[in-house]
């Protein structure tokens, strides 16, 4: 890579981790909370009249769940709010203007989702020992679906924010679309629990196979083949990857 696009890159980078570490009180501890919150009333209260799921505890079912949905969230709110911000008050020209390939602004932005949501990610899953112990199954499978899931959903938050027109905008997907397909997804639930009809509809969310991925790596049991597991995580960055760089490229919904 040129030297001058990695300064770039690194700039980019280091602005938008700045920015969340900065007010960490608001964008790191409140979804540790809320997992928190989780954590006792699905795990410990219902969890208790559940009983086992798939050999394990109800509790050890979800947490990876649970620690999917803070990094989608976290991944998708980061990169959403910044770069409309930055639309907003017509920052993102002088980026636009820059000699800057559009693969380094969105690889800058999406770095930044990345951080904030692995961090988020990882002050949840310590906080989930204080109520579980577990081995995990399979690191490499731990951290490639995280990494590709946090991708995914850093993407989908920047063409979020390419296409909206007001910061109410910003918050018509995650309320009306992402809580919803997170909840279906397979956080509280095995897939294979549903009819059969349910199961392929459920096999259209792309969130049941990062969480089922995610599974699988913590647990060892999974309820979609690993091969279209991983092959839907890529295809889904892929296309997003490609949406991002055309909008951004044609500088539609960014120039005035």
């Amino acid at each position: 890579m040129n030297n001058l696009y990695w300064i770039a890159l690194k700039s980019i980078w280091r602005k938008e981790v700045t920015r969340f570490l900065r007010i960490w009180i608001q964008t790191l501890i409140p979804p540790v909370i809320t997992m928190s919150l989780y954590f006792i009333i699905f795990g410990n209260l219902i969890g208790s009249r559940v009983g086992d799921m798939g050999g394990f505890s109800y509790m050890a079912f979800i947490v990876p769940g649970l620690i999917m949905m803070s990094v989608i969230t976290n991944s998708y709110t980061n990169v959403c709010s910044s770069f409309f911000s930055a639309k907003f008050q017509r920052n993102i020209e002088e980026i636009l203007v820059a000699p800057v390939p559009t693969h380094i602004i969105i690889w800058g932005y999406v770095g930044g989702g990345v951080m904030r949501g692995l961090l988020t990610g990882v002050l949840v899953t310590v906080v989930s020992l204080f109520f579980v112990r577990y081995q995990v199954h399979s690191w490499p499978f731990v951290i490639f679906t995280l990494l590709l899931t946090s991708i995914l959903f850093s993407l989908a938050g920047l063409l979020n924010a390419v296409f909206a027109k007001s910061f109410d905008d910003i918050s018509i997907i995650p309320t009306f679309v992402l809580t919803p397909l997170t909840y279906l997804g397979g956080v509280f639930y095995s897939i294979t629990m549903l009819p059969t009809f349910w199961q392929w509809v459920s096999k259209l969310n792309p969130i049941v196979y990062m969480i089922n991925g995610f599974r699988y790596g913590f647990l060892g049991i999974s309820d979609v083949s690993l091969v279209i597991t991983f092959s839907m995580l890529l295809l889904f960055v892929s296309i997003l990857y490609f949406m991002a760089w055309r909008v951004i490229e044609s500088g539609r919904g960014l120039r005035s």
